[in-house]
């Protein structure tokens, strides 16, 4: 084990859920040799598990079952796991399941504990299934609301990352007339700002952020929509480039991500969840990452499904959560900027 290890943030990992690829997708990321070398990651999860996805991936490994992630020891090709047991081992690969959907709620909770307590300086995420997670009564629309609860947090905010463009959401999981209305100057403006701190924190200390416009062309003047630019975003704009944050826009938003394509914008506000998606997924889901910006801890996750249809097949990639780890001990280490 390396003298500079111990120094390295402890990231807990958690599971997901048991009958989609996170088992496979976690065991495989915590054995390449880059993530080691980046962070101490402790899973929170099914021990039996991970050695039945190991055993899929015909990968030579030890899952040692620790209870706390103090107690961890990280040698390459040991995979430490805080074991809730809470999986049968006949639990089926690639089909919903409550007992499934409680294990991922339970593995999130815990791993949340462990921040709030700082027994961990942040948390990755495998896949859960809202379907099974609704079943087992749980009624969150994913992670990123169900960490805010967690943390007791007002107001978060969804990242997508990736090499090419990185966009954070002013709204996510709720209807497109549902997200317009809610959208307003204040709740614009803090999304900036919590953006801008994620992308300082990443290490661009001065990113330039293109903010999206609500309708097509962003309104164009007056010609389309009613006027939901000049009131809902533009007056955020304004107290954003006075306190020294670089937002531009609003911007149309079908040239806006071309442009952060090729290096115009470090950052795009999207104001609607498939405003957001649809050019990061097109953009670069392979190595995606998803990231929760505005919790007391560091969260990021893979930014793909529990993928059932391949679960428990051993084709599932793990680079996204590979990349996930990374961002997470990076911006665990790094300090926290005042904006």
């Amino acid at each position: 084990m390396s003298p500079d290890l111990p120094q390295l943030p402890l990231i807990a990992v958690t599971m997901g859920d048991g009958a989609g690829v996170g088992p496979e997708v976690v065991v495989a990321a915590l054995l390449d040799e880059a993530v080691l070398g980046r962070c101490r990651p402790v899973v929170i999860g099914d021990a039996a598990r991970l050695r039945e996805a190991a055993r899929i991936l015909d990968l030579e490994c030890e899952v040692a079952a620790v209870d706390h992630p103090r107690d961890a020891v990280f040698t390459p090709g040991r995979v430490n796991v805080v074991d809730l047991a809470l999986l049968p081992a006949d639990l089926p690969w690639g089909e919903l399941s409550e007992i499934a959907g409680n294990a991922a709620y339970e593995y999130v909770k815990r791993a949340a504990e462990l921040a709030m307590a700082g027994d961990v300086q942040g948390i990755c995420t495998a896949p859960l299934n809202k379907g099974a997670l609704h079943a087992a009564g749980h009624i969150y629309p994913g992670h990123t609301e169900l960490l805010a609860h967690l943390t007791g947090t007002e107001e978060v905010s969804m990242m997508l990352s990736t090499e090419k463009v990185k966009v954070i959401h002013v709204t996510t999981h709720i209807g497109l007339i549902d997200a317009v209305n809610r959208i307003e100057p204040g709740l614009v403006e803090r999304t900036v700002r919590r953006g801008h701190e994620a992308m300082v924190r990443a290490g661009t200390p001065h990113p330039v952020i293109g903010v999206c416009g609500i309708n097509p062309h962003a309104g164009e003047n007056g010609l389309f929509g009613y006027g939901e630019e000049a009131e809902k975003i533009e007056p955020a704009l304004e107290k954003l480039k006075a306190a020294g944050v670089d937002a531009r826009g609003p911007l149309p938003a079908d040239t806006a991500f071309f442009l952060a394509s090729r290096g115009d914008y470090d950052l795009i506000v999207a104001m609607y969840h498939d405003q957001g998606h649809g050019p990061v997924k097109v953009l670069g889901i392979e190595a995606g990452v998803n990231l929760t910006v505005g919790l007391p801890v560091i969260r990021t996750s893979v930014d793909h499904g529990t993928a059932f249809d391949i679960a428990g097949t051993g084709k599932a990639e793990a680079g996204s959560m590979v990349e996930a780890l990374r961002q997470a001990a990076e911006m665990a280490t790094a300090p926290a900027p005042a904006v």
